[in-house]
C-alpha cells in the first residue's frame, strides 16, 4: 500500500511561518535558508514543497486572505438580526484590522509587481477581497433606502482602501488605535449607506 502523501499537510504546517517571515522581513530580505530555518527544516524540503522563494511568497499571500475568510466566516456564524454582517465585519476589524502585520506581504507585494506571477497573485488576493465585501454590502443594503453611493462594487473597493490605509497608518505611526478604529467602523458605515437591519 502506497504511503499517502503529507505534502499539502506539511504546506499547511509550514505557510503561516512563511507568512511571518515574510511579513517581519519582506520580500528581498527574505532567503529561503531563513524560511527554512524559522521551519525548523532543511531547504530541501521547502524545495519539495515550492519550486522557489516566489512560489513560497505566493502561498503566504494566499494565506493572507484565506486567515481574513476564516475569521469573518466564524464571526459571521454566531451573527444575530441586530446587526448587519457588513456591520459585523466592520465592527470587528475597527479594533483587530492589522493586528497580526500580515499586512505587510501585500506591501511587500507591491513592490514587486514587475513579476507578473506576483502581480497575478495580488490582482487575485485583493479580487477576493473586493467580491467578499461585496458581497456583505448588498447583503447589507436590501430592504433599506437607497444610499448615496449605489454601486456596491465602489462601495466595497472604498472599504478595502480603508482598511489599507489603517494599515498605513499603523505602520507609519499616523493614526492611533482609536482613529483607526474611527476610520473603519464610523467611515465604513457611512459607506454602507442604507441598512436592513431594524433600528438603523
Amino acid at each position: 500500500m502506497p504511503r499517502p502523501n503529507q505534502s499539502a499537510e506539511r504546506r499547511l504546517d509550514f505557510v503561516p511561518i512563511l507568512a511571518r517571515t515574510f511579513a517581519n522581513l519582506g520580500y528581498r530580505r527574505t532567503t529561503t535558508a531563513e524560511l527554512a530555518d524559522r521551519c525548523n527544516v532543511r531547504e530541501t524540503i521547502l524545495y519539495r514543497l515550492w519550486p522557489d522563494k516566489r512560489a513560497m511568497f505566493i502561498a503566504a499571500l494566499d494565506y493572507v486572505y484565506q486567515l481574513s475568510e476564516e475569521t469573518w466566516d466564524e464571526l459571521l456564524s454566531r451573527a444575530d438580526d441586530e446587526v448587519s454582517p457588513a456591520e459585523l465585519i466592520l465592527d470587528y476589524e475597527s479594533t483587530h484590522q492589522g493586528e497580526f502585520g500580515l499586512y505587510r506581504i501585500v506591501f511587500a507585494g507591491l513592490s514587486e509587481t514587475d513579476d507578473p506571477e506576483i502581480a497575478g497573485a495580488l490582482k487575485l488576493l485583493y479580487g477576493r477581497f473586493h467580491r467578499f465585501v461585496k458581497k456583505q454590502v448588498k447583503v447589507h443594503r436590501e430592504g433599506g433606502p437607497e444610499p448615496v453611493v449605489t454601486d456596491p462594487a465602489l462601495v466595497a473597493w472604498a472599504i478595502v482602501g480603508l482598511g489599507t490605509v489603517a494599515n498605513i497608518g499603523r505602520e507609519l505611526g499616523l493614526l492611533s488605535a482609536s482613529a483607526r478604529k474611527r476610520l473603519v467602523g464610523e467611515v465604513g458605515r457611512a459607506l454602507l449607506g442604507g441598512s436592513g437591519t431594524e433600528g438603523s
